[in-house]
């Protein structure tokens, strides 16, 4: 018994707060799918048994949000950014890229990248604080565990559907 404590504290203390968590699911996506509902900032990667495995995501500021359905175009593990046109207007200051790595690097660990025009993305962060809150430009984060799962569990065509 205080093995089994002792396993579940450590699980505790490395899960952030709001970690991903298999939930009942019921819902039009095909398993496999990912839906991502930006009322809640929650995104569902839809299993086949009637679940979802539950992520708690940053979406984005109001007037940054966006509805539709896409798939997974690309998979990168620690991807360099670059800030497109309308963050460099709003941060010029910001350099034109940040390599992969760098803790300064908002992708974090992980991204996939969105079809549509390549300017979204679900990804890691190194701001891990803003999880769970409207925060981006229209990508969605995740905390850098998180997105190593999800980036590990699905492939480039997957369907995701975001929903209000």
């Amino acid at each position: 018994m205080l093995r089994t404590g002792i396993v579940l504290l450590a699980l505790a203390v490395a899960m952030p707060a709001g970690a991903r968590e298999i939930v009942a699911y019921r819902g039009e996506a095909a398993p496999g799918a990912i839906v991502i509902k930006t009322k809640e900032r929650r995104l569902y990667l839809v299993q086949g048994d009637g679940t979802a495995i539950r992520y708690q995501v940053a979406v984005g500021k109001a007037s940054k949000q966006w509805l539709g359905e896409v798939l997974v175009e690309g998979k990168h593990v620690e991807p360099a950014w670059s800030p497109p046109d309308e963050i460099k207007r709003d941060n010029p200051k910001l350099p034109d890229v940040i390599p992969g790595g760098s803790p300064r690097n908002p992708m974090g660990a992980r991204a996939l990248t969105l079809s549509g025009g390549g300017q979204y993305a679900i990804h890691g962060t190194n701001r891990p604080d803003s999880i769970g809150t409207f925060a981006s430009y229209g990508c969605f984060r995740m905390f850098n565990d998180d997105i190593v799962d999800l980036f590990d569990r699905v492939s480039v065509g997957t369907p995701v559907l975001v929903l209000r």
